[in-house]
């Protein structure tokens, strides 16, 4: 009796796609028309000009979107306009763990105060957040002048989240 072969199960991964300077909204726009699922952190910063402040939402990391895609679609998002490459890492685009997105967007979503640092930080302490606004995320622990903060770690592109917790919500 001749079996029926399995429906091929798609596999997707979060990555880093690098775009043109500035163009991280356009981007999105296109991602967003041809069903991409995707993600730009944005915060809003106040801007200084001589004779006006104003509120602006701005990429949390310039010239950086975050995608979600198969190997499939894969090649079709680099011909998105603007799009330039993804981040590699032996010369294969780096994934990202969902842990990681989601981490970044509870962050955001939250309105809690951090600091996006690119420096290299050291591994330390992997934690797990028990209570707040973060619970069931997970990160690296890094003290700084006696205040506890959880660094939330995106190496495929080299920059880290720093929050400021309090020590009683890890585990």
């Amino acid at each position: 009796m001749p079996t029926t072969p399995k429906p091929y199960r798609r596999i997707y991964h979060w990555h880093a796609l690098y775009t043109r300077p500035r163009w991280e909204k356009k981007v999105q726009r296109e991602l967003e028309l041809q069903g991409y699922e995707h993600y730009l952190p944005l915060v809003t910063r106040v801007k200084q000009w001589s004779d006006r402040k104003k509120k602006v939402e701005e990429p949390l990391i310039k010239s950086y979107i975050f995608v979600r895609v198969s190997e499939k679609e894969y090649y079709d998002v680099l011909n998105v306009d603007g799009a330039v490459a993804y981040v590699t890492f032996e010369g294969k685009a780096a994934p990202i763990p969902e842990w990681q997105i989601a981490a970044v967007r509870k962050t955001i979503e939250n309105m809690l105060p951090f600091e996006l640092t690119g420096e290299k930080l050291q591994p330390g302490e992997h934690v797990k957040i028990k209570e707040g606004d973060l619970k069931g995320l997970e990160g690296e622990i890094l003290r700084i002048k006696g205040k506890s903060k959880l660094v939330i770690r995106i190496e495929s592109v080299g920059y880290s989240l720093v929050v400021e917790m309090d020590t009683r919500n890890l585990g």
